[in-house]
C-alpha cells in the first residue's frame, strides 16, 4: 500500500473523530473566506470611493457666501486655468441668481414662518428699513396701531449649471441629490430658455413637463421635474449656465465652480495649484474631511475581516496541529514498526501529510459552502456594527452631504464570491495542512523503533 493510500485511509480510522475535526475545520477554513470575501469587497468599495467620493476642489469668488456674500464674479479666463490643471477630470460652473416679483410669475413653494419672517425684519433693519434686504420674492409692510409689520416670502433661487444633475455643488439650493420624476435634463452646453423645476414648486404653480412660466420677461419651458429630497432644494429653478447668464444680464459671470479630481489622492495638490493660479480673488476649499469620513469605516472593516482572516486560518492550523501531535502519540507504536521493516522517514511523514490533507480538504468543502453562504451577511454585519460605532462617535455630519452619505457607501457593499475566493479556499486547506502537520512531522523523525518496541 503506498504512502497517499494508506494516509487517505488513516484519515477515517476513528469517525467520531474525523467527522469532528472536519466540522471544525470547515467553520474554520468557512470564516476565513467570509473574511477574505469582506476584506475583498471593502476593498474594492474604498477605490471607488476614493475616485468618487471627497475628490472635488471647490471655487468661489473671495467673500462670497450664497447671496449674503460679496466678491467679485469669476471669468473664463481664470476657470480655463482650473481646467488645464493636472489631475483635474471636469470643471462644473454655475451662476446662482434670485426671482422676485419683478422677475416671474412664479409663487415661492415655502412658508417663511417664524424663522424667515425673522431674517427678514433683522435684514431690513441692518439695511436700512423692509425692503432693504435681500431681494425676496413678496416682502410687503403694513401699518397699524402697534407699529409697521413686514410680510416675507422666500425667493425662488435660480441656479445656472453646466451640471444640472449635482445639486451637491456650492450653487444656491444645493445639497440635495436629484431624482428626476419626468422629462429629460438639457445638455451642459444648452442655451435654450428651458428650465428644471423642483416638485414642491412645480406643485405650487400647476406646472408640469411642457408648461411655461415667466422669467427674466422671458418664457421659459418647463423641461423636466426632479425631486432633491429637501424643500428648500425642490424650491429652485435650474436653467442652462448660458440662459441665465443672458437673461439676467450677467455675461460670462460664474458665482461657483467645481473641480473633479482624478482621485482624492491628488485633491490637496490641485487645491494647492488652484490657489496658487487664482491668487487671493477666490476661495478654495475641497472635500477631503468627507472622503475621509467616508473611508474611515469602510477601512475599519477592512482591518477587522484582516485580522479576523488571519485568525482564522491560524486557528485552522493549530486545529491540525493538534491533531496531528495526538494522532502522532497514538500511533508511536505503528510508526516504530513501519521504521524497523525499512519505511523512511520521508515515507512515514508522508502518510501523516496526506492524512492531514485529507482532512483539511474536507473540510475546505464544508468551508467553501459556508463561505459563500455567510459572505454577505458576515460583510453586513461588520458594515452594520461600523455604521452604528461611527454614528455613536462621530455623530452626523457637519458639512457637505454629512454622514447619511458615509453611512449610504458602507452599507452599498455587496459581497460576491468568485471563483478565485474557491481557489483561495483550497490554497488555505493546503497551507493549514502543511503548517499543521509540520510539527508533528518533526516529531516522527524523532521516533526510534528500538525504543518504541522496550517501552510497548
Amino acid at each position: 500500500m503506498n504512502v497517499i493510500t494508506r494516509g487517505i485511509r488513516n484519515a477515517f480510522r476513528n469517525t467520531i473523530r474525523t467527522v469532528s475535526i472536519v466540522t471544525i475545520l470547515g467553520l474554520s477554513i468557512g470564516l476565513s473566506l467570509a473574511m477574505l470575501v469582506a476584506h475583498q469587497a471593502v476593498g474594492e468599495k474604498i477605490n471607488s470611493v476614493k475616485a468618487s467620493v471627497g475628490n472635488t476642489v471647490s471655487i468661489s469668488p473671495a467673500g462670497a457666501r450664497g447671496f449674503e456674500g460679496g466678491g467679485n464674479a469669476l471669468t473664463a479666463d481664470q476657470l480655463s486655468k482650473v481646467k488645464s490643471q493636472a489631475h483635474v477630470v471636469s470643471l462644473t460652473e454655475s451662476l446662482g441668481d434670485r426671482l422676485t416679483t419683478s422677475d416671474t410669475n412664479l409663487q415661492s413653494a415655502v412658508d417663511a414662518g417664524s424663522l424667515g419672517q425673522r431674517f427678514a425684519q433683522r435684514s431690513g433693519q441692518s439695511m436700512g428699513g423692509p425692503g432693504g434686504g435681500p431681494p425676496a420674492l413678496s416682502q410687503d409692510s403694513t401699518s397699524n396701531s402697534g407699529g409697521t409689520t413686514t410680510t416675507f416670502t422666500p425667493p425662488v433661487t435660480v441656479n445656472g449649471t453646466t451640471d444640472p444633475t449635482n445639486l451637491t455643488s456650492s450653487g444656491p439650493g444645493g445639497g440635495g441629490s436629484f431624482t428626476l420624476k419626468s422629462g429629460k435634463v438639457f445638455s451642459s452646453s444648452s442655451t435654450e430658455d428651458v428650465a428644471l423645476l423642483g416638485s414642491t414648486l412645480a406643485t405650487k404653480n400647476n406646472l408640469k413637463v411642457g408648461s411655461t412660466f415667466t422669467a427674466y420677461n422671458t418664457t421659459i419651458t418647463v423641461a423636466g421635474i426632479f425631486d432633491a429630497g429637501n424643500d428648500f432644494s425642490n424650491n429652485q429653478v435650474i436653467m442652462p449656465l448660458a440662459a441665465v447668464q443672458t437673461l439676467s444680464a450677467q455675461p460670462g459671470a460664474i458665482t461657483s465652480a467645481t473641480a473633479k479630481v482624478d482621485s482624492i489622492t491628488n485633491v490637496s495638490s490641485v487645491t494647492s495649484a488652484v490657489k496658487s493660479t487664482l491668487g487671493s480673488a477666490t476661495d478654495v476649499t475641497n472635500a477631503a474631511d468627507e472622503s475621509k469620513n467616508t473611508i474611515a469605516p469602510l477601512e475599519n472593516i477592512q482591518t477587522i475581516s484582516l485580522y479576523s482572516l488571519i485568525g482564522a486560518v491560524a486557528a485552522g492550523a493549530v486545529i491540525i496541529l493538534l491533531t496531528m501531535i495526538m494522532i502522532v502519540r497514538e500511533r508511536r507504536r505503528e510508526i516504530g514498526v513501519l521504521k524497523a521493516i525499512g519505511a523512511g522517514n520521508g515515507k512515514v511523514v508522508g502518510q501523516f501529510m496526506v492524512e492531514a490533507t485529507t482532512l483539511t480538504v474536507l473540510g475546505a468543502f464544508i468551508g467553501i459552502a459556508l463561505g459563500v453562504v455567510a459572505g454577505n451577511p458576515i460583510t453586513k454585519l461588520l458594515v452594520d456594527n461600523s455604521s452604528n460605532s461611527q454614528t455613536i462617535q462621530g455623530g452626523p455630519g457637519r458639512g457637505g452631504r454629512g454622514f447619511g452619505f458615509v453611512r449610504d457607501n458602507v452599507s452599498s457593499i455587496h459581497a460576491a464570491v468568485g471563483w478565485d475566493i474557491i481557489l483561495y479556499g483550497f490554497a488555505a486547506a493546503v497551507l493549514i495542512a502543511v503548517v499543521g502537520s509540520a510539527l508533528a512531522s518533526f516529531a516522527i523523525t524523532k521516533i526510534r523503533p528500538a525504543e518504541v518496541m522496550r517501552t510497548e
